[in-house]
């Protein structure tokens, strides 16, 4: 499947050991309580100079992004207390979609991303102890008991289920009302992709699955996701929602889809493959 994933990130490379500070030359990525920072204007824009005025003490905290050319990149958070510089807004990343380039808007879920790692590991989940950034690799160390801390990456499965000219689709209870989705779920413990996929079918809509194809994968910084995007075709079993996360499910043809997701994931680039092979 011909898929572009919006927050695949191509142009910003890691580059080991670290930089010893910020250098004068970083391009600054600001976030707050899971948002951007963006220059208001007919193109809003993310990237930022050190000569924006903020406070030192929240330099000390950047997060190396990686190099994008010969120029580093870094993710800020600021607190909700900071005033908001002139000039600029906090936005959601999801409503960027289409506002900035989409390295940009790749790079901006990075950051989501790095900034939600470095909150969650700043202290050794084993002795307690602060942590310290590696250096050579993205990874934080404990320099008690040298437990080594990388990025969580959390793999999810997505599944188009096929039935002749049908495709299931399913509605969840904290969907936009009148929206409907695929079937997707975490991997876990233990389990196959394979398996993950026919677990998520039957546990969500009941039926049963064969001959699963892979078709595409996509990083998801929401805050951690690699959805991974596949196709089946229905094998058996009576259509029957779980009425816990799963609100209603039901066969669709391609001439009368319900709303759908936006053209922004893997989800709606499934759905749209598949009524392009009608």
């Amino acid at each position: 499947m011909d898929h572009t994933a919006r927050f695949e990130v191509h142009s910003v490379q890691k580059q080991y050991p670290e930089p010893d500070g910020i250098p004068n030359d970083a391009v600054l990525v600001l976030v707050r309580d899971g948002k951007l920072c963006i220059r208001k204007g007919s193109t809003p824009a993310i990237p930022e100079t050190q000569s924006l005025d903020l406070p030192a003490e929240l330099g000390r905290n950047a997060q190396y992004l990686g190099h994008r050319g010969p120029v580093p990149w870094y993710a800020i958070e600021v607190p909700d207390d900071q005033p908001v510089p002139e000039g600029r807004a906090y936005s959601g990343v999801r409503e960027l979609v289409g506002l900035i380039p989409d390295e940009d808007l790749a790079i901006a879920g990075l950051a989501l991303g790095i900034i939600d790692y470095d909150r969650n590991t700043r202290f050794c989940g084993r002795c307690g102890t602060a942590t310290a950034p590696a250096g050579t690799e993205r990874a934080k160390v404990c320099p008690s008991c040298h437990r080594v801390i990388y990025p969580r990456l959390s793999p999810a499965v997505i599944v188009l289920v096929r039935n002749n000219n049908l495709a299931l689709m399913i509605r969840g209870k904290e969907a936009v009302p009148g929206r409907y989705s695929l079937i997707a779920g975490f991997v876990e413990p233990g389990e196959t992709i394979e398996h993950a996929v026919h677990r998520e079918v039957h546990e969500e809509a009941g039926i049963t699955i064969k001959n699963i194809q892979y078709r595409a994968s996509e990083p998801w910084p929401f805050p951690d996701s690699l959805m991974l995007g596949f196709v089946a075709d229905y094998d058996g079993g009576e259509i029957a929602p779980d009425g816990i996360e799963i609100e209603s499910a039901a066969w669709f043809d391609r001439d009368h889809l319900p709303d759908l997701p936006p053209k922004l994931s893997i989800t709606r680039a499934l759905i749209d493959d598949w009524v392009a092979a009608r």
